[in-house]
């Protein structure tokens, strides 16, 4: 349960400096939330949720360095307790997906009213989701996937891990891998290192044999 005698503490995390300031203006009138925090680029993540421990974060996809996807996998894994919503140009089901798989609490598109914003924040911080109403068709879509996720194979690798697995499996180089996931090949460098330690397989080609062996690939 909220308590409404303490404020929530929101950041915001936006390469536009014009929208951060209206975002920020709102958020200014709103009863109870105070804005804590502002950057620009994802890089800057890290150093803005240990300075401000924010109990919300607005956060763009569309950032210089690291992804706002990026972004929000680190922060479910590093700092589960952050809730995100995305706050996106994008009516984009997939991108909605993927964040409220990788642990996002929300996904609107940006014009939504400041009620809207309101009602978002408040709603990700007592631990409810929230999506945009242009989107709200796909949900069932999101369904399938969590309940997907819950009975796949190797239950010990993160979400993102497995979906890098299911492309090495394919046969698929990290370069390709990651144009198809829109991450960095150093991300999916790292994410290959997790699995091999996790699957306790010898190498690629050995994590491809037990991919394959567990029904994965092509």
């Amino acid at each position: 349960m909220i308590d409404r005698a303490t404020p929530l503490r929101v950041a915001i995390v936006d390469d536009h400096p014009m929208f951060r300031m209206g975002l920020a203006a709102a958020i200014s009138e709103m009863d109870g939330i105070e804005l804590v925090g502002e950057a620009e680029t994802g890089d800057q993540i890290a150093a803005l949720i240990e300075a401000v421990s924010p109990a919300v974060l607005l956060l763009d996809l569309h950032l210089p360095g690291a992804s706002g996807l990026e972004v929000n996998r680190w922060l479910a894994e590093h700092h589960p307790e952050v809730r995100v919503v995305i706050l996106t140009m994008s009516e984009d089901l997939d991108g909605a997906i993927t964040a409220l798989r990788d642990g996002a609490s929300g996904y609107l598109v940006k014009g939504a009213s400041p009620e809207r914003v309101e009602h978002a924040v408040r709603t990700a911080a007592a631990g409810d989701i929230v999506l945009d109403h242009t989107l709200v068709q796909g949900v069932s879509e999101l369904a399938h996937v969590r309940r997907a996720s819950q009975t796949r194979p190797f239950p010990q690798l993160t979400d993102r891990e497995f979906d890098v697995l299911q492309l090495v499996a394919d046969g698929l180089d990290n370069a390709t891998i990651a144009r198809h996931l829109v991450l960095s090949p150093k991300t999916v460098r790292n994410h290959v290192s997790n699995i091999l330690a996790k699957t306790h397989a010898p190498d690629r080609p050995g994590v491809i044999v037990l991919a394959h062996r567990n029904s994965l690939g092509t």
